[in-house]
């Protein structure tokens, strides 16, 4: 049988972890709007080149590179509403967050009159408006900076999940 002091025990691991979890959660958020602003301009930058062969022009690179800032901006201030809200209130995982990013790229392309690319049917039912097949699989594929946070901060979430159903009745 568990006395008080099992029940303090507990109660200060699970408030470590969560401290632990808050950590992690901003070391994502840093490293996310550190990368998808660049994360953009290349998404914009290899379509680009796909379909020319060429390199984008000055125009292009701009609209791409404000595209970026917006995207940083919009997506990580959600990607933040999502890690700072209760683990049990979380409907959604960082990567779903980070893939609406895909709409800044793809604006960029279509008013830049690239036409859309034939995907496969996983991809056009799970992916409608990526017209350029540009959703990352995981966080590496939007910038290698974000495969560790995004672990991490994972198992963190696992950790604090476990914990708390633990120290339930």
């Amino acid at each position: 049988m568990g006395d008080a002091a099992d029940v303090g025990d507990a109660g200060d691991a699970a408030g470590a972890a969560e401290q632990l979890l808050a950590a992690y959660a901003e070391a994502l958020i840093d490293a996310a709007d550190a990368a998808l602003g660049p994360w953009v301009e290349r998404s914009v930058a290899r379509r680009w080149a796909d379909w020319t062969g060429s390199e984008p022009g000055p125009a292009l690179r701009d609209a791409s590179a404000e595209a970026g800032r917006e995207a940083a901006t919009v997506v990580v201030g959600r990607l933040r509403e999502l890690l700072e809200a209760d683990v049990d209130a979380q409907r959604t995982g960082p990567l779903a967050v980070l893939r609406r990013a895909v709409a800044y790229p793809t604006a960029v392309l279509r008013a830049a009159g690239v036409p859309p690319l034939v995907r496969d049917d996983f991809a056009e039912r799970n992916f409608p408006d990526d017209d350029y097949d540009l959703s990352p699989a995981t966080f590496a594929d939007i910038d290698e900076s974000l495969h560790e946070p995004g672990l991490v901060w994972g198992a963190a979430k696992a950790h604090v999940v476990l914990t708390r159903r633990r120290g339930r009745p």
